[in-house]
């Protein structure tokens, strides 16, 4: 059984970046463009019409930026998918980025295979980080020195785990022998008790707390 393709929203101010984009996504069989925006409020307008899977966000745009614009679609899509391609890997920019819900974040020098493993892996609501930003953002995340963990159950603490591991609900659910809406009900209380906002900082929680073994480069 054949899934449908990847559906992705190019959002990025430069037209030969954009075009160039979009030429090098066409060649994968599992991704299709839908949509392409110069902007973030262009882009605000094409997620409401064309809800893509996943929207390749730029930062740094005219009319509206690439944070704000994250913040305003995670507002009103909450399962929106969003993968930020940026040449800043300055704080300014990637903490603003993740705390607006930014599930992954790629560099523009990237390679084509680095940026379509992220895609595949934000389609299918994962973290998608290297191992540079994510070093970075584990140590910009700060939490009380009590160990906030404690709250959690015991299987709560399994799925937690396995979402620093990268694994999707369906994957957990698997490994777990549980339900996904099980899954997605761990996620949730995970994420309610830690005070955290998405799978993403959840991942990053656990990694700078011991439970997870961090990214290698």
């Amino acid at each position: 059984m054949t899934h449908p393709p990847i559906r992705v929203l190019i959002v990025e101010d430069h037209l030969i970046v954009r075009k160039g984009l979009c030429a090098l996504l066409a060649t994968e069989p599992d991704i299709q463009i839908v949509g392409e925006a110069g902007d973030g409020a262009q882009a605000l307008e094409l997620v409401e019409n064309i809800h893509p899977d996943v929207i390749l966000m730029d930062l740094v745009m005219p009319l509206l930026d690439g944070i704000e614009a994250t913040r305003r679609i995670m507002l009103r899509h909450t399962q929106a998918r969003v993968l930020v391609l940026t040449s800043f890997a300055a704080d300014d920019k990637l903490f603003p980025a993740i705390r607006a819900g930014a599930i992954g974040y790629l560099l523009k020098d990237s390679s084509p295979e680095e940026l379509i493993q992220a895609i595949r892996q934000v389609a299918r609501g994962e973290s998608s980080l290297n191992p540079a930003i994510a070093r970075k953002v584990l140590q910009e995340l700060t939490h009380p020195t009590t160990h906030e963990e404690e709250g959690l159950t015991e299987r709560e603490l399994e799925v937690l785990r396995l979402i620093a591991h990268g694994l999707s609900n369906r994957e957990i659910a698997v490994q777990l022998v549980i339900t996904e809406p099980t899954v997605r009900t761990h996620v949730s209380n995970i994420l309610s008790k830690l005070h955290l906002a998405s799978r993403t900082q959840a991942a990053l929680y656990a990694l700078r707390e011991g439970l997870a073994k961090p990214p290698e480069d």
